[in-house]
């Protein structure tokens, strides 16, 4: 294997890391990253083991992630009468979070849909079950988006291999 292959391979399993950590970080596209890092290993190997059907279910997984992590925040926060606001404030909370490390990241959907809900019910009880339902549909969705992104190496790697 020459040199040149050796770097592809390399900036593939980076795009892959880096997309499995930015599946957990709401600024970074992780199922996107990991899907183009499959697709240049493909890409490497002349598409002889990993071919198009492959890579179009890579590619559906990929996108059933997004659909995962709006539909898990959305029914989290609906089935307990989330506000408009509490989910642009959950979601404003995981950014600002981003900036306080891991605990931020934990925290802040959590505070930032509560703030939202607060500012629509003026109840402090109700902001709160707001809170913990976004936080709960939105750890669920991305435990689902994990479940998925590993599914998408699981498949290549199995094609690799075959």
């Amino acid at each position: 294997m020459e040199w040149t292959a050796v770097a592809l391979w390399i900036l593939a399993g980076v795009l892959v890391v880096v997309g499995v950590g930015g599946t957990a970080l709401p600024v970074l596209p992780g199922a996107l990253l990991v899907f183009c890092g499959l697709l240049l290993g493909a890409w490497i190997d002349g598409f002889e083991k990993v071919g198009g059907w492959t890579l179009t279910l890579i590619g559906v997984l990929a996108g059933l992630t997004y659909a995962v992590d709006f539909a898990a925040s959305a029914l989290g926060a609906q089935r307990v009468g989330a506000s408009r606001r509490a989910l642009v404030g959950a979601v404003a909370g995981g950014v600002v979070g981003l900036f306080f490390g891991i605990l931020g990241v934990l925290v802040g959907p959590f505070m930032g849909a509560v703030i939202g809900e607060y500012t629509v019910q003026r109840n402090l009880s109700q902001a709160g079950r707001v809170g913990v339902g976004t936080w709960i549909g939105m750890a669920l969705g991305l435990a689902a988006k994990l479940a998925l992104v590993f599914t998408m190496i699981g498949t290549f790697v199995i094609a690799l291999r075959a």
